[in-house]
């Protein structure tokens, strides 16, 4: 998630952005950069790595502490690698406006092709830089800069908080957002913008929150805000009473609170801008062509922890839409059995980091037998993506703490896209099979939402258990790396002796494990898509009643078979077979986290581990 921030008042700017820009640094970021405007004249720097190269490079320019008016922004690369040229703010070909961006935009490619047709030559690789030279287009034509804005967004697709400065305007700055959050805050007589209020909590307390498709001009003398078609509009207006900490986690208690809630938008951003007018299916970038999907006859996926286990539920969506053999392989493993690969293997590699030492080992074993490797990654520029054939990018932003949320529900939705990539290539779904699939995806994070809003019980029932020290999860079908994902979030959280199992295994060993009031969690199969397996969940319910469990059930809304046979029942919405991990696994992330702080355990740091292990 990248941070911006805007500010008008009294104050040097620069102090105010700067800081600002600090206190969003958790957000995670690849590059940094401040527009200011002074004297008739839009000052510009940017560089590529950590907010101390920004800041040397303003401290070397001097002469700074003069504008009133400034932008600022840190950058988590979508479109472009992550270097210097690619940086925000991104400006006009005239230098006279300045723009910074958090988001997507879906139509850049239309947007750049018809620029570039008008003479505009483009010097960065972004979708932003479409957006300055649009903003200035209108401002040509005599508009203000809200105007302008409101213009520009009306041509705009996808998500987008935009803020725009410009010379004609010394003491404005112009906001807009869609799909993309934008809060403004209200000092005496000074006036902030940001896309959270950590930014400017140690100026002002007083926010507003904007609402969907609204411009915000900020100046000397106050705010205003409309919709993007000119008609007046209001915001939210509220008081922040977090401490600073608090403030950079949304008001939560602990980042794994605020990355769970995240998740519907960060699946969305996942989603955006993948599908062409075709029904094909965009990855971010591709060295290999359709031949080369064509000809590939064998897929292995290799990766570990959170992200092996949304890999196992991509060998289900793959092996069944694309009828190609899968086999999911741990990375630490991999190259060390001597696997067999050649040019038609493929090799899909999942990491977070892009940094991930095992996974990347193991891909550079496959790409020294020849064969094809697509990594799906949330770091633009890292060094999985660099040295693979094909890269889709998650798009999930930031994930502080160290248990997996965000970024594995991303990572199921890039796998799906992957399938449905391959299967469209392969003329095996037809535009139209893929694309109910599609519209099937883009509909869950509204149902993901709804989940955590039904959250509450599961949270009391954590509380309970807080004295328990062992649980048993099982389930079949996608229903099975769901619950081995559900166990390992018990393990790095509570520090519980939590497994995950194959219902089908559980006369071969694991149900010697069942005692008077174990816990266990069982992912229980749609009684409509896998109706056989739905009646076979429930004798393996039955079977460990039997012997004194405690069960909890995470099952689909409508199953009423269930839920006598259980002790507790959460309920998710309707959506396909293969789609329903994108469900079932939030409410065992917030039993996880819930029982964890039952404990007093530190939720965000766990004991022994770390985000990205670099080493094998």
């Amino acid at each position: 998630m990248c941070g911006i921030v805007g500010y008008v008042g009294p104050k040097p700017a620069i102090d105010v952005v700067s800081e600002a820009l600090r206190r969003l640094e958790y957000r995670g970021y690849d590059s940094a950069g401040v527009a200011l405007i002074g004297d008739g004249e839009l000052i510009t720097e940017k560089r590529a790595g950590k907010l101390t190269n920004l800041t040397e490079a303003v401290s070397a320019r001097g002469g700074l502490t003069e504008p009133r008016t400034g932008i600022g922004h840190t950058r988590w690369a979508t479109h472009g690698a992550p270097t210097d040229r690619n940086a925000h703010p991104h400006v006009s070909r005239d230098g006279r406006t300045a723009i910074i961006h958090n988001g997507i935009i879906e139509n850049f490619a239309q947007l750049r092709a018809e620029l570039e047709g008008q003479g505009i030559e483009f010097v960065s690789d972004t979708d932003t830089e479409c957006v300055a030279h649009l903003l200035a287009a209108e401002l040509d034509g005599g508009v203000d800069l809200s105007e302008g804005m409101r213009r520009v967004c009306r041509r705009l697709q996808g998500a987008f908080t935009l803020l725009a400065t410009h010379v004609d305007e010394p003491e404005t700055v112009v906001g807009a957002r869609r799909n993309s959050p934008l809060v403004a805050g209200v000092g005496e007589g000074e006036y902030f913008l940001a896309s959270d209020v950590a930014a400017f909590i140690s100026h002002t307390r007083d926010a507003i929150e904007l609402g969907q498709d609204q411009v915000i001009t900020i100046g000397p003398d106050g705010l205003t805000i409309t919709d993007f078609h000119g008609e007046s509009a209001e915001g939210v207006p509220f008081h922040v009473d977090w401490d600073a900490s608090a403030a950079e986690k949304d008001g939560y208690e602990y980042f794994m609170l605020k990355e769970i809630a995240e998740q519907p938008r960060a699946i969305a951003d996942t989603l955006r801008g993948r599908f062409d007018t075709s029904g094909g299916i965009i990855l971010d970038e591709v060295r290999m062509s359709d031949q080369d999907f064509r000809d590939v006859d064998k897929v292995f996926i290799v990766a570990c922890g959170s992200s092996y286990h949304a890999g196992m539920v991509a060998k289900y969506a793959i092996e069944h839409w694309v009828r190609l053999p899968c086999e999911v392989e741990l990375a630490s493993e991999f190259r060390y059995r001597d696997p067999v690969l050649d040019r038609s293997t493929l090799v899909i590699v999942i990491s977070q980091s892009g940094e991930t030492m095992d996974t990347l080992m193991a891909l550079r074993h496959a790409r020294n037998q020849k064969a094809r490797v697509l990594a799906i990654s949330n770091t633009v520029g890292a060094t999985i993506p660099r040295e693979s054939d094909a890269v889709l990018y998650t798009r999930a932003g930031i994930e502080v703490a160290v248990a997996s949320t965000k970024a594995f529900l991303t990572q199921l939705a890039a796998c799906y896209l992957v399938g449905l990539h391959l299967a469209a290539v392969r003329g095996i779904k037809y535009a139209d099979e893929v694309a109910a699939v599609v519209a099937e995806l883009a509909g869950t994070p509204e149902k993901i939402s709804q989940v955590l809003e039904a959250m509450e019980p599961v949270r009391e029932l954590a509380r309970r258990m807080g004295t328990a020290d062992r649980a048993l999860f099982i389930g079949r079908h996608v229903g099975f790396p769901v619950a081995m994902e559900g166990a390992l979030k018990l393990k790095e959280l509570a520090y519980m002796h939590a497994e995950g199992f194959a219902a089908g295994e559980l006369k071969h060993g694991p149900i010697s494990l069942i005692e008077a009031g174990t816990p266990v969690v069982v992912v229980v199969p749609s009684p409509r898509g896998r109706s056989l397996l739905h009646d076979k969940v429930v004798s393996n319910i039955q079977e460990v009643k039997a012997r004194g469990a405690a069960v909890i059930a995470i099952a689909e809304e409508g199953d009423d078979v269930v839920a006598p046979h259980v002790d507790h029942v959460v309920f998710t919405p309707r959506v396909p077979t293969l789609l329903a991990p994108l469900l079932t696994a939030v409410p065992l992330q917030v039993f996880a986290c819930e029982l964890a702080a039952a404990k007093g355990l530190d939720i965000d740091q766990p004991r022994n581990l770390a985000k990205s292990v670099t080493v094998e």
